[in-house]
């Protein structure tokens, strides 16, 4: 079977963001330089009882190639039959197991980054993933502990599961999205496995991802909010540009736009208005613009205000 991953050079990943990560915006960021996309967050439980709306949530985009599921789940049971559901649904390439979120909601059901505190279950909850999975890559999303730092344990225990890479988000939980990102202890995981290491935290612009690359040595990227309101970061760092033009901003932004209303039908309008408020930031008269489209529903005149605002 051809893999679909080269680690050869390193790679920009889209991270799992939940409520801006849908199939809309990965189309966009794959089609301008995503290595990797991955689903929001799906929980085993949801997928398991067969939501509906879970099932919209791991549809994908044909660009989506490789194409990554992430679950979240608190027990091997349950993973497991969630596993077996996305066995049988084509054009998934890897299931990825959130062992990071810091959300009170996700913690207190022991999934997310609760599995940090208790390595022991971390591993059989993985391993139950890797050994049920049919997919051609199992991967695992963490930080680097929940209050105390023990990233090289972490490391050690998801590559013991047999992952194909670890993406890893250099906070605690304790840090949720504030404390400074500690790239010290990414560039220790990297050094303590010989399984491929992807840098997550804070990595915001296409200078930052330069660095963050060069300091951890890391076999890639991922950026998550820093590609909230600027998806061309995955462009400038596909083609290496550091400049962007506003021309180049106004077809990604207008390309998501379309693809919103196309997955979402007219309620993506309404939904577009929230990331109208990101992509607006910093151009002269924002507070204008944002006070206008917030009273928008109408798809044609919305994208007006969008070709003529950008």
């Amino acid at each position: 079977m051809e893999k679909k991953i080269d680690f050869s050079k390193p790679l920009i990943v889209l991270a799992p963001l939940a409520g801006y990560t849908d199939l809309p915006f990965r189309s966009v960021v794959k089609k301008f330089g995503a290595d990797i996309t991955i689903s929001e967050m799906i929980s085993s439980n949801a997928l398991v009882y067969k939501s509906k709306k879970t099932l919209k949530m791991i549809e994908k985009s044909p660009s989506e190639d490789p194409y990554i599921v992430q679950i979240a789940g608190n027990k091997p049971e349950l993973v497991r039959d969630a596993v077996e559901i996305l066995n049988d649904v084509e054009g998934i390439d890897g299931i990825d197991l959130n062992c990071g979120c810091p959300a009170p909601k996700v913690f207190s059901h022991g999934s997310g980054s609760n599995l940090l505190g208790d390595l022991k279950k971390l591993e059989d909850i993985l391993s139950t993933v890797k050994k049920y999975s049919k997919k051609q890559y199992t991967t695992a999303k963490v930080r680097i502990g929940v209050n105390e730092k023990i990233p090289v344990d972490i490391a050690k225990a998801v590559e013991a599961c047999g992952v194909d890479y670890v993406a890893v988000h250099g906070r605690t939980r304790a840090g949720k999205y504030k404390a400074p990102v500690d790239y010290d202890a990414i560039k220790a995981m990297k050094e303590a496995v010989s399984i491929p290491v992807i840098a997550n935290g804070d990595i915001k612009d296409y200078e930052k991802a330069k660095e963050v690359l060069k300091y951890t040595n890391a076999d890639g990227v991922m950026i998550g909010r820093g590609a909230i309101g600027k998806p061309w970061v995955f462009y400038q760092l596909k083609h290496g540009v550091e400049d962007i033009t506003n021309e180049k901003k106004k077809e990604i932004i207008l390309e998501h736009y379309d693809a919103v209303l196309d997955f979402h039908g007219e309620h993506g309008v309404v939904m577009f208005r929230k990331l109208l408020h990101s992509y607006s930031k910093g151009y002269t008269g924002a507070n204008e613009f944002r006070d206008i489209i917030n009273r928008i529903s109408d798809p044609h005149v919305m994208r007006d205000m969008i070709e003529n605002f950008f």
